[in-house]
């Protein structure tokens, strides 16, 4: 078995999370979908008792949430869960075009992430957008020179 750099290790481990956080998300989506109504019933019912700020947080946003917008974005994040996977596998194998396809969606992905950190700076977004910087970055250095 070849041994690979351990950069592209982690850029594969790294796209392989992001790919199955996707997934569950889109999932999480359709499921709220499909369910909307016992959802919605549940948050007018629903009784804060002062633990739960996030959930209540949650509910009160998803409901808020035309059902159209949840079945676009599950479906969309799925879409996208699916590209992300396709990339960790084509980078896996070293393939041209999965580093052409990753180059080109984090350098698509990079002019959003500044103009949110210009909107306000978090730990999260700054770690995201030096995450994407660093992939971008060991992508284009080590660029395959031959079509494999």
């Amino acid at each position: 078995m070849e041994k690979r750099p351990l950069g592209l290790v982690a850029i594969v481990i790294y796209k392989s999370f992001a790919a199955l956080l996707l997934m569950v998300t889109s999932i999480a989506l359709l499921l709220t979908l499909k369910n909307y109504q016992i959802l919605q019933a549940f948050s007018e019912n629903y009784v804060l008792e002062g633990k739960s700020i996030i959930i209540d947080w949650l509910l009160k946003k998803v409901v808020n949430l035309n059902p159209r917008t949840l079945a676009f974005s599950g479906i969309g994040t799925g879409i996208y869960a699916i590209v992300t996977t396709i990339e960790a596998v084509g980078l896996w194998y070293e393939k041209r075009w999965a580093h052409v396809l990753v180059l080109g969606l984090v350098s698509i992905s990079i002019p959003p992430e500044i103009y949110e950190l210009i909107q306000g700076i978090s730990l999260i977004k700054i770690f995201v957008f030096l995450l994407n910087l660093a992939v971008f970055g060991y992508l284009f250095r080590n660029f395959p020179k031959h079509a494999n």
